[in-house]
């Protein structure tokens, strides 16, 4: 009875199949089913890949095994050896998750899914299966995690935390791009790759939330965090606890800006009623025209106009006068 040589059992998630005998005969059967190649291996390369169908093996139908043998003493006994590994050639799913670092060398924590196939066989058991050593679908799959990963921290660490955030969609696109090309070097076509989660650590999803808003630049939020911890290293230094008030005293440069005229900056506040930026010395909103009270400032610049009844300096596009809550 001849040799049969067949993967049975391929589970749906299974990837790569060694058949554990490397001693094979000529005219042995080498059954490929569909969304199946195999590929001889031997002595660290990938000879001949054959396709789906039942095969009889002869010198015919694995040349460049044969070619390889003519310079072997012996050549044409059976059983010769080789390795037949098998590779599914349908689409699968993986999961990736990573930890990268922005630009500014912020924290990024990524996680997703990628869907691929072996578009390659020969190249993918010479450069992974074979090259690696994993000749399992477990082993496949820690390598193309650890692939993955590796590119996308590279490709990540391009991108500033805004860009990364407000446009993750061609983020994601050109991270993409830049994969396929990697996955095309080692026999692999990625189908698609999806950003199912993206965070930063509290202290840049604060920073954050402010260069979000467009109302600051880089520079003012940079700012103002080291106005908050040189305060908070004076109130350990005083043991009290107004050291965030201790600070703003001691530390007023942190503040000062110029305008484009040279005049110094207005520091601002936030309105309790509509959340617009308005200068602390206002008693009125100048966008909402509503009572407020004083609130902790926060550094800004902000252009100036005046006020028609009462000659305040008021911010460009005031509606209110923040001294007389006269309506601009």
């Amino acid at each position: 009875m001849p040799q049969v040589i067949e993967w049975t059992g391929a589970g749906p998630e299974d990837i790569v199949w060694r058949y554990p005998a490397e001693d094979i005969v000529w005219g042995a059967q080498l059954i490929i089913h569909e969304y199946e190649a195999a590929v001889f291996f031997r002595d660290g390369k990938a000879y001949d890949t054959l396709g789906p169908g039942r095969h009889t093996l002869t010198t015919g139908n694995v040349p460049l095994l044969t070619k390889a043998f003519s310079k072997l003493a012996g050549f044409g006994e059976t059983p010769f050896k080789a390795a037949v590994i098998f590779i599914s050639t349908k689409q699968f799913a993986g999961k990736f998750g990573n930890r990268a670092q922005t630009t500014e060398l912020a924290p990024l924590m990524t996680f997703g899914s990628f869907y691929l196939t072996v578009e390659d066989a020969t190249l993918f058991v010479n450069e992974v299966v074979g090259g690696q050593n994993a000749y399992t679908t477990t082993g496949v799959n820690d390598f193309l995690r650890g692939f993955i990963n590796e590119r996308m921290i590279d490709d990540l660490s391009k991108y500033d935390l805004v860009s990364v955030f407000t446009k993750l969609d061609e983020t994601s696109a050109e991270v993409k791009a830049s994969l396929i090309e990697y996955f095309r070097r080692i026999g692999l076509k990625l189908i698609d790759l999806k950003f199912e989660g993206i965070d930063t650590t509290p202290e840049y999803r604060e920073r954050l939330f402010w260069l979000k808003q467009g109302r600051m630049a880089p520079e003012e939020v940079l700012r103002m965090e080291t106005v908050k911890d040189a305060a908070k290293e004076l109130g350990k230094s005083t043991g009290g606890g107004a050291a965030l008030g201790a600070g703003m005293v001691l530390i007023p440069p942190l503040f000062q800006t110029s305008t484009a005229a040279g005049a110094p900056a207005v520091a601002l506040v936030i309105c309790p009623s509509c959340n617009a930026q308005i200068p602390s010395t206002s008693k009125f909103c100048p966008n909402c025209g509503k009572s407020i009270s004083a609130m902790p400032a926060q550094p800004s610049q902000v252009p100036s106009q005046k006020c028609t009844k009462c000659g305040e300096i008021l911010p460009v596009g005031a509606k209110f006068c923040h001294n007389c809550g006269t309506k601009i």
